[in-house]
């Protein structure tokens, strides 16, 4: 019963410091660790081409016919994209060209930056 208990708490501490040396190793290489939930910095993200199909503000969503997002390792298609601010899809009307960025995050598909393209 011992070697259980013993075996249980080694098992324990083990899990408990990966998440440490994980902050330990990010630190050290001047860097955050990323879950899958934390969003990725905007900056950082590739930006992907699309034209606007719809925008809805009030529920804060815009529908893209986009071309592949290389992120998110996702081909062109149709599809509503949610933004956390409505004043970032505002001034969209349907038929602009834009280029954006996006990310998916508690397994919804989220866009970080849009920008009208100029002609």
């Amino acid at each position: 019963m011992k070697s259980l208990v013993t075996g249980l708490a080694l098992s324990a501490l083990m899990l408990a410091s990966t998440g440490a040396l994980a902050q330990a190793h990010a630190q050290h290489h001047g860097t955050t660790p990323v879950s899958a939930d934390t969003p990725a910095p905007t900056d950082s993200l590739p930006w992907a081409e699309a034209e606007v199909r719809r925008v809805d503000p009030a529920a804060r969503k815009v529908t893209l016919r986009h071309g592949p997002i290389a992120n998110l390792d996702m081909p062109p298609m149709s599809m509503a994209f949610q933004v956390e601010d409505a004043a970032l899809i505002g001034p969209l009307q349907p038929g602009d060209q834009v280029r954006f960025t996006a990310e998916q995050r508690q397994g919804a598909y989220w866009v970080t930056r849009i920008e009208k393209k100029t002609p």
